[in-house]
């Protein structure tokens, strides 16, 4: 079974432990204690590592260490203060990766 971690601000995350995930949080959005987390769950087999977008905003170098990885898969989500658009970014830019364009056309 993959594991999966959820990392950023404590309200934004302490939701995900009620359903099974580890959650992770960082103080004040710390880019140092961030990138030791995240390392950390990278090394240790988290297959799956959500991280709020404010937090990933922090962590832009040490994510894209993972960027051409397999394993973890790093998934932007919104935090409580709302969402920035980086996650539907991110997701829109692997998926044009993957097929090769862009699948989702705007008029």
């Amino acid at each position: 079974m993959v594991k999966v971690a959820v990392m950023g601000d404590y309200d934004s995350i302490y939701g995900f432990a009620a359903v099974g995930l580890s959650t992770f949080p960082i103080k004040n959005n710390s880019a140092e204690e961030g990138s030791r987390i995240l390392r950390n769950l990278a090394e240790n087999g988290f297959g799956v590592i959500y991280i709020t977008e404010e937090l990933a905003a922090v962590l832009a170098g040490e994510i894209n260490r993972y960027r051409n990885m397999t394993s973890p898969a790093i998934i932007l989500i919104p935090g409580v203060r709302g969402n920035t658009g980086e996650g539907i970014a991110s997701v829109k830019k692997s998926v044009e990766q993957a097929v090769g364009s862009d699948i989702l056309f705007s008029d």
